[in-house]
C-alpha cells in the first residue's frame, strides 16, 4: 500500500491544501506549531471514524468546530486520499490507485458525513467509476465489482441507509466481501499505526498475557518480545543483534515471567553480573528497543506513523534508525516521520522530504524536490539536514 496524495479542505490548519506524489518513506520537518502532529491525526481521525463512529472522532478532538479551520465552521470538512493498493476483485488482482472521499459537516450540532465516495479504475482500463457513494447516511454501493469492465451494460447496484448519517459506509458494507473494494480500504485503515508511544508505559510490567503487535504507546512491550522470541526467533535476533551494534554493552534481553504471573523485561549489560529490568534502563535504551520491536513486526503494518523518534536517543544512533524507517517501507509499509534532527534528515534522500510552514495560522507544504536550490546543492554533495538546520528549508528551520 502507499497513500500517493492527501487533499485536506478545512481540517485545523490545512485549509485547502494537497501533498502529491508522497514516498514510501515520507519525513517531514517543520517549526514546533507547523502542522506536523495535525497532518498525523488525518490519519488517527479517519481510523477513530471508522472504529466507532465520526462524532466521537470529533468529540475527542474537542468537537466539529475546533477540528474546523478557525473562522471557517460553517463549512465542511473534507478528506481525500489516492491510495496505490493491491485489489482482488472476483479472480483478477493487481494494483489499483483508489480515491476515498469524505466530506464531514455540522448543521446545529448535529453531525453527518456529508458525502462518501469511493472510487477506481475499472479493470481493462477508463476512467474512475464510483462503486461506492453515500450522502447523508444513505447511498449505493456496486456489488458486482468483478463485471464492471469498459463496455459493460450495468452495474447491480444495491441502496443501503447506515443506522446514523455520522457512521462511514465503508465501515458497515466493508464487512462484506461482495463490496471488494470497501473491505480491502478497511482492513488497511483498521492496521494503521500512529504511534504515540511513551517510555513510561514501556516500562510497566505486564500481566502474562499475549501480543503480537506493539500497542500505539507500547505498554504491551514485554508481550509482544516474548511473542517474538517463542514464535520468529529469527527477527528477534536480529532486533537484538542491532541493539548490541547500537546500544554499547547491552548483549542480551529477555521477557521473563515472575512469580506471580507477571511478564517483565530484562537487559542484560556485559560489564554486570546481573541483568537489569526495564525500569533501570535508560530511556534511550527502551525507546531504541521498543522501535526495533515495532519495525520488525513479521507483518508490517500498511502505514507507520512516529513523530520525533529522535527523542532520548543519541544523535549517533539516528543514522541507523533512518535506515531501520527506509527498510520498513521497502518490505511494504509506508513510513510517515516528523523529525527536528539533522542527523535523521541527514540519511533521508530529498525525494522524501516535505517541509510544512505556518502563515497566518494556516499550513502551507512544500516538496523538497521541487525546489531548485535545494536540489543542486544536494547534486553538489551538500546533505539535507545540515541545509535544514542553516535555514535552508524556508519557514521550516530550528529558528523558524
Amino acid at each position: 500500500m502507499r497513500i500517493e496524495q492527501i487533499h485536506l479542505k478545512n481540517f485545523k490548519t490545512f485549509q485547502n491544501v494537497t501533498l502529491k506524489d508522497l514516498q514510501p518513506f515520507t519525513v517531514l520537518v517543520g517549526a514546533n506549531g507547523s502542522g506536523k502532529s495535525t497532518l498525523f491525526d488525518v490519519f488517527g481521525f479517519l481510523r477513530d471514524c471508522l472504529k466507532d463512529n465520526v462524532r466521537s472522532a470529533l468529540a475527542r478532538r474537542g468537537g466539529f468546530r475546533e477540528v474546523a479551520t478557525r473562522g471557517h465552521s460553517e463549512e465542511t470538512i473534507e478528506i481525500e486520499l489516492k491510495i496505490r493498493m493491491p485489489l482482488k476483485i472476483g479472480d483478477r488482482s493487481s494494483e489499483r490507485t483508489v480515491t476515498y472521499q469524505i466530506e464531514i459537516g455540522s448543521q446545529r450540532g448535529e453531525v453527518s458525513v456529508v458525502k462518501e465516495q469511493l472510487r477506481y479504475t475499472r479493470f481493462g482500463g477508463g476512467q474512475p467509476y464510483n462503486f461506492l457513494r453515500f450522502e447523508n447516511g444513505v447511498g449505493e454501493a456496486i456489488k458486482n465489482e468483478a463485471d464492471i469492465v469498459p463496455g459493460a451494460q450495468s452495474a447491480d447496484r444495491e441502496v443501503q441507509r447506515l443506522e446514523s448519517p455520522d457512521i462511514l459506509a465503508i465501515k458497515g458494507l466493508g464487512q462484506f466481501q461482495r463490496f471488494e473494494a470497501a473491505s480491502a480500504l478497511r482492513s488497511l485503515i483498521e492496521n494503521w499505526h500512529v504511534s504515540d508511544f511513551h517510555i513510561s508505559a514501556a516500562r510497566t510490567v505486564q500481566d502474562a498475557g499475549f501480543a503480537e503487535h506493539l500497542s500505539t504507546q507500547g505498554e504491551n512491550l514485554p508481550l509482544v518480545a516474548r511473542y517474538l522470541y517463542e514464535n520468529h526467533r529469527e527477527l528477534f535476533d536480529r532486533i537484538l543483534k542491532a541493539m548490541s551494534e547500537r546500544v554499547p554493552g547491552v548483549t542480551a534481553v529477555e521477557a521473563q515471567e515472575t512469580a506471580d504471573g507477571r511478564i517483565v523485561l530484562r537487559f542484560t549489560d556485559g560489564s554486570f553480573k546481573d541483568p537489569f529490568i526495564a525500569r533501570y534502563v535508560s530511556d534511550g535504551t527502551i525507546k531504541m528497543f521498543a522501535y526495533l520491536v515495532l519495525l520488525n513486526d513479521p507483518k508490517a503494518h500498511p502505514l507507520l506513523c512516529v513523530e520525533e523518534p529522535e527523542n532520548q536517543l543519541y544523535p549517533d544512533l539516528l543514522g541507523s534508525l533512518a535506515e531501520e524507517f527506509a527498510t520498513y517501507s521497502r518490505r511494504g509499509g509506508q513510513v510517515f516521520v516528523s523529525t527536528h534532527s539533522p542527523d535523521f534528515l541527514n540519511e533521508v534522500p530529498l525525494d522524501s522530504i516535505f517541509w510544512l510552514r505556518k502563515q497566518d495560522g494556516l499550513t502551507t507544504v512544500h516538496r523538497a524536490r521541487d525546489d531548485q536550490r535545494l536540489k543542486a546543492w544536494i547534486d553538489g554533495g551538500e546533505r539535507p539536514g545540515y541545509l535544514w538546520r542553516q535555514g535552508a528549508f524556508e519557514g521550516a528551520g530550528p529558528n523558524a
